[in-house]
């Protein structure tokens, strides 16, 4: 911005905006209100809103509300809104007043000064571009809009990214045998496949949970105006409001079936963050089950290697880390904050209306960018090009005492016990001291503790127990 100025007014007076700054008289005094993080209003959310605004002056003029002229000249103007043209326009910290009034009226003013320039017509912020809205029902709708949009469009295709990587490294080396572990510790063996069809499972059902969450979001708040009962709007706004946006966005928005819990409550935001965090549990174990795996690689498990796709160290030479992974974890944890943030946010609804939208729409939209972002990265740098160490697997695998767990129907638990005891003792392949101890010919023994078999649920039946 220059140094020169102009002069705008709004209810409260007179105040001097940036010459070329599209906003208006309200957007300066938030400016000046908020200097508080320096941080803005998401990219996701400013289409939401110039997608919102372009879609109510269509339902405007479809109801005879609105001239056409203006209509027209505010849905160009909310379209290049939408697209990311002026995002340098809305310059209001997150920070802001509760209902995201500020955010709204900066729409209002930077879409009314686009549309009358490039119109010719006087477009009014409050008169025709705000008309048959308030920021009550205009940030609810945003953040359940743009929530969708980000779920649909990103989150959901980075998650079925993820799952397809994580399948096609199962088919590749789903058939190694390795040794399972519980607490930490040497348990049966699995199969590499069996190990990720689990991380693939809870990439699935991350999905699965985003997509029960939609319906939900899918109700919008508009058309309930300043506290729900639609004041200043036409009875048919909302629907007519919904199918304009629907025309855009190729999603089913209706109308919220009761405008006072769309106004009042961000219930369908927290559920859609907890759904969020629930997908972030998920990466969070993938990720620390690569960084075990891939430990060492000499005085740790050593059973996968990673890319190495940076030197580690500083001042270590040749040192290499899971740096994807740690990626991941990191943005787990940001992600599980995030939704923090919206539980309590989410709370804050007095009476009509949450005060807390704009850090609301901030969080959740963060966690969707930065969850589908490492997704992506997951697969693609972490996941499909590690590689197998497959000696080191089967060295550890035929060494396991807890092999003799697949005698205990033959021999009973505490024969297992001694056996597994005296193998640890001597450091001796669980075979031989089973040789050593019990009368079975060593063909029974072989077959009985064969690995893959054990892998594929091995002999029914028996004793069973915990860890």
């Amino acid at each position: 911005m220059t140094s020169s100025f102009r002069t705008e007014h709004d209810s409260m007076g007179e105040l001097q905006v940036p010459l070329e700054a599209l906003w208006g008289a309200q957007t300066q005094r938030a400016v000046q209100n908020f200097p508080v993080s320096g941080l803005r209003m998401p990219r996701e959310f400013l289409r939401a809103v110039g997608l919102v605004k372009a879609a109510a002056a269509t339902a405007n003029a479809e109801l005879g509300l609105l001239p056409a002229d203006i209509a027209r000249a505010i849905e160009a103007a909310a379209a290049e809104v939408a697209a990311g043209m002026h995002d340098a326009h809305f310059p209001i910290d997150v920070f802001q007043t509760g209902s995201g009034t500020s955010t709204n009226m900066n729409a209002n003013e930077v879409i009314a000064h686009l549309a009358s320039r490039a119109s010719g017509l006087a477009v009014h912020p409050n008169d025709h571009v705000n008309m048959s809205q308030s920021s009550n029902d205009v940030i609810p709708t945003a953040i359940h809009v743009s929530a969708a949009l980000a779920v649909e469009e990103t989150l959901s295709p980075a998650l079925e990214h993820l799952a397809r990587a994580i399948a096609a490294k199962e088919k590749a080396v789903g058939a190694i045998v390795k040794t399972g572990r519980t607490h930490l510790m040497d348990a049966m063996p699995v199969t590499l496949g069996q190990e990720l069809s689990g991380w693939r499972a809870q990439v699935v059902n991350g999905r699965a949970r985003l997509a029960a969450a939609l319906p939900r979001l899918l109700a919008l708040a508009q058309g309930g105006t300043a506290v729900g009962t639609g004041i200043n709007a036409h009875p048919q706004f909302g629907a007519r409001f919904c199918a304009a946006l629907g025309r855009q966005t190729r999603l089913p928005f209706v109308p919220s079936p009761n405008y006072f819990e769309s106004l009042s409550s961000q219930d369908a935001a927290v559920e859609l963050s907890g759904q969020m965090k629930v997908i972030a549990v998920s990466l969070m174990k993938i990720a620390n089950d690569l960084r075990w795996m891939n430990s060492g690689p000499l005085a740790g498990l050593g059973e996968i290697a990673l890319p190495a796709l940076q030197p580690g160290s500083s001042i270590m030479p040749g040192k290499v880390n899971p740096v994807i992974p740690e990626a991941t974890a990191m943005v787990a944890a940001q992600v599980i904050g995030n939704d923090a943030t919206i539980t309590v946010a989410g709370q804050s609804g007095n009476f009509q209306l949450n005060v807390m939208l704009p850090v609301i729409a901030h969080n959740l939209l963060e966690s969707a960018r930065l969850l589908a972002n490492v997704s992506r990265l997951l697969a693609d740098a972490a996941i499909a090009g590690f590689t197998v160490n497959k000696a080191r697997l089967e060295e550890a695998l035929h060494r396991n005492p807890i092999l003799v767990t697949a005698l205990n129907p033959v021999i009973g638990y505490e024969k297992g016990a001694a056996i597994a005891k005296k193998a640890y003792a001597q450091g001796k392949p669980i075979l031989a001291v089973a040789g050593e101890m019990t009368d079975l010919p060593r063909e029974e023994l072989v077959k009985l503790l064969d690995p893959a078999d054990l892998a594929q649920g091995g002999i029914k039946g028996g004793t069973s127990g915990g860890g």
